[in-house]
C-alpha cells in the first residue's frame, strides 16, 4: 500500500503526529491532559505553536507549507519587539475546533554576528531536502550535533535562539482551551487544580496574562526539564511546556480568535532556562 503524501494530510493527522512527539518527551503534557480528563473533560487544542528563524530556507512561511496545503489561512501577525521575533497565526476555515497555528521566528539581523554566525553554520551543516522537506515540522533539529557551551552562549543574547538551536523542529507548545473544559471552570481554577498537583506555573508577567477585557487569558506550566545528550556532555535542559486558553465574546458576540503580543511575550519565557 502505498504510503499517504504528508501534504495531502488532513489536519487531524498532522496534529495527531505531532502531539505523539511532543507527549513523549514531554511527560507532564501527558499528565495534565490525563487530570483534565480524570474530571470528566475532553481536552480540545486551542492552537499548537512552532519556534524558527528568519533565515529563507527555514523561515515561517516554510513551516506553514504543510498548513496551507491542510486548507489553513493566515489570519494574524505579531511583532515582539523586546524579544525580537515576528509571528504570525493561521486558521482552518469552516472547521469548527480545528486548532489556531502560531509560528514564530527570530530575527537575525538584530543580533550579533556571533550569533548569526552560529545560526548560520547551524543550517549550513543540514542536508537542504531536509529543509525544503514539508514534513520540516516533524524532523527535530536537522542540523549537526550541538554543543553546551554554545547553548549556553546563545542564551546570553537569546533563550529562543538557544531553544531552536537545541531542539529545532518540533511543536513548542499545545495549548488546552479553557472553554471546553466543562467540568474545571475558569482559567484560574485551571491554574489552582495545577498546582494542587504539583505542576509548576510560568509566572512571569503573572500567573494569568491577559484579561477579559483584553479578551483572552493565557496560563501555562514552566517546560518540562530534560536530559539532552550534547557533544560536550549531558545537560538538563527546558524542553516544551503546556499552555491553557481561555477566550471571551467581544461587543458583537464574537469570541476573540487572536493572540496579545503582550501576553506572549511573557509566555515566550516558559522554556527560559531554570533548574529542576
Amino acid at each position: 500500500m502505498q504510503q499517504k503524501n504528508i501534504s495531502t494530510m488532513q489536519y487531524t493527522e498532522i496534529f495527531d503526529k505531532l502531539w505523539d512527539a511532543y507527549a513523549a518527551q514531554n511527560v507532564s503534557a501527558r499528565k495534565v491532559k490525563e487530570l483534565f480528563e480524570s474530571k470528566g473533560d475532553t481536552v480540545v487544542n486551542d492552537h499548537i505553536a512552532f519556534r524558527t528563524y528568519n533565515d529563507p530556507r527555514v523561515n515561517i512561511d516554510k513551516l506553514a507549507r504543510i498548513f496551507i496545503d491542510a486548507g489553513y489561512v493566515e489570519k494574524g501577525q505579531y511583532d515582539f519587539e523586546a524579544k525580537k521575533l515576528k509571528a504570525k497565526h493561521y486558521e482552518l476555515p469552516g472547521v469548527e475546533n480545528a486548532p489556531r497555528v502560531f509560528i514564530s521566528e527570530l530575527m537575525l539581523e538584530e543580533f550579533s554576528d556571533e550569533l548569526q554566525q552560529t545560526v548560520k553554520n547551524a543550517l549550513d551543516s543540514a542536508n537542504q531536502a531536509v529543509l525544503d522537506d514539508k514534513e520540516l515540522i516533524f524532523k527535530g533539529r536537522p542540523w549537526a550535533d550541538v554543543s553546551h557551551a554554545t547553548y549556553q552562549k546563545l542564551r546570553e543574547e537569546s533563550e529562543y535562539a538557544a531553544w531552536v538551536y537545541v531542539y529545532g523542529y518540533r511543536a513548542n507548545h499545545f495549548t488546552v482551551s479553557v472553554d471546553h473544559l466543562n467540568n474545571i471552570g475558569s482559567i484560574e481554577d485551571v491554574n489552582q487544580l495545577l498546582k494542587d498537583n504539583g505542576f509548576a506555573l510560568n509566572t512571569s508577567g503573572g500567573e494569568v496574562k491577559g484579561t477579559r477585557e483584553q479578551l483572552l487569558k493565557q496560563s501555562s506550566t514552566l517546560a518540562d526539564i530534560i536530559t539532552v545528550d550534547f557533544n560536550d556532555g549531558n545537560y538538563e535542559i527546558p524542553a516544551c511546556y503546556y499552555e491553557f486558553a481561555e477566550r471571551f465574546e467581544d461587543e458583537n458576540g464574537e469570541k476573540y480568535s487572536g493572540f496579545i503580543a503582550k501576553s506572549a511575550d511573557k509566555i515566550f519565557e516558559s522554556t527560559n532556562y531554570y533548574k529542576s
